[in-house]
């Protein structure tokens, strides 16, 4: 059993990325914003390899 925000942050910066790119339609900021929310709910119960992961993701997303 992984952890499940660890999980969700993955899949919302995954979904934020494709938004971004055009691959899906939907609201850029939007999906910006709840993969923001999702990276931040994740880094408190994380281990710090998840948090170096999180760290890389935080950067996709600031690079959108």
């Amino acid at each position: 059993m992984g952890n499940q925000l660890f999980q969700q942050a993955r899949e919302s910066v995954a979904y934020a990325s494709s938004v971004a790119s055009g691959a899906v339609q939907g609201d850029k900021h939007e999906a910006i914003m709840k993969a923001k929310n999702a990276l931040s709910s994740a880094f408190v119960n994380s281990t710090d390899a998840e948090r170096a992961q999180l760290r890389e993701f935080q950067q996709t997303i600031e690079s959108i």
